[in-house]
């Protein structure tokens, strides 16, 4: 059978409770399902993220984001919502692509309490271990069918393995007015993304030694005015959560520049994405919004501490440059980089190369 045989099956159900990277990543997947299928996923996710990443995506149907996954179930009234939720959803293919041991028998648990048949099942954690990127591992799951399904839905064509999100003409609209109410021209912005998931204890900022992630607030400040030397026309935006505008304005104001600005809860996802596509180019940590950059076309620098670029690094679809620093077997930590590594990354970007004419 092929894949454009494959009308009036089921829609395919695919579960990840995974961060924000963690589900981006799983776009070429959920475009490979879609032709396979011959209709849009649903995605069962957790987290703030899911809903305004994929709504309007085409490749998605409907998204059924939990608020957290560390709940016991009994204690989460939403959780016995979902279970009737997916009790209609028996006769569905469903692709669970957790690789986190703890949350895996949680999805396990829903299924079974929703009574989805084994046999509708399948579980990345089942596949061969091999040495891929991570959006390569989840396309290659794609071509795994459910024991119910066998025979009755065939292979899809190619799928490129990078991540594509489509930005909605509204979110573009709405994100040039907020950037003109800032004093901003998009085409002159340059992003930097200092903090990632464990940055924040709820006591403040994680200390440093507990998160190979963190590079020192001094050298962001140092990187913002050395972007800025380069080029006096850019300016620089430091992004964050509402939880992190602390720790931004603490690189703000490191900087002591007014051309250093702090984003830090102003950009929620879809006008984060909108803001991206439009920008000069991005610096970040290894962190979900440095994958939204890659995937709305932005030109990006990674930086990478313990974790392999070959599995994590984001891709972009549209072919915009992305340069990823560190990572395993060069470095053990961020803090290992310096100013000088970043800066040069940076000047090496495709649409930097016409400024970066000054020795750093």
């Amino acid at each position: 059978m092929s894949w454009s045989e494959s009308a009036g099956l089921p829609a395919p159900l695919v579960v990840r409770f995974g961060r924000l990277g963690d589900t981006l990543l799983l776009q070429p997947m959920l475009h490979r399902l879609h032709l396979r299928y011959g209709q849009p996923c649903d995605l069962l996710a957790v987290g703030a993220w899911p809903r305004p990443l994929y709504d309007g995506q085409p490749d998605v149907g409907h998204v059924y984001a939990l608020q957290a996954s560390h709940r016991g179930l009994l204690l989460s009234p939403e959780r016995w919502r979902m279970i009737l939720a997916l009790r209609g959803m028996r006769r569905r293919p469903v692709y669970v692509c957790e690789p986190q041991p703890r949350s895996l028998a949680k999805i396990q648990r829903l299924l079974r309490l929703a009574g989805i048949p084994a046999a509708h099942c399948c579980y990345i954690e089942d596949m061969p271990r091999k040495p891929l990127h991570e959006a390569d591992k989840l396309l290659a799951f794609a071509e795994v069918t459910p024991a119910a399904f066998v025979g009755r839905v065939g292979a899809a064509p190619f799928v490129d393995g990078a991540p594509a999100i489509q930005v909605a003409a509204d979110d573009m609209e709405e994100a040039r007015h907020w950037l003109q109410s800032q004093g901003l021209d998009p085409a002159g912005v340059v992003l930097l993304q200092p903090a990632n998931k464990r940055t924040m204890r709820w006591n403040g900022v994680r200390a440093p030694g507990d998160d190979e992630k963190s590079w020192p607030v001094e050298r962001w400040a140092a990187l913002a005015r050395g972007i800025l030397e380069i080029d006096s026309g850019l300016r620089v935006v430091v992004c964050g959560a509402t939880v992190e505008a602390d720790y931004v304005r603490s690189i703000v104001a490191a900087a002591a520049d007014p051309r250093v600005r702090s984003a830090a809860g102003a950009l929620p996802l879809r006008r984060l994405l909108a803001v991206e596509s439009m920008a000069h180019s991005m610096i970040s940590v290894d962190t979900g919004p440095a994958h939204l950059a890659a995937a709305v076309g932005c030109p990006l620098v990674v930086l990478f501490g313990s974790l392999p670029p070959a599995q994590w690094c984001p891709r972009s679809a549209g072919g915009s440059a992305v340069t990823a620093l560190g990572g395993a077997g060069k470095v053990r930590r961020i803090d290992e980089l310096s100013v000088e590594d970043v800066l040069a990354a940076w000047k090496s970007l495709p649409l930097c190369a016409s400024t970066a004419h000054m020795d750093v």
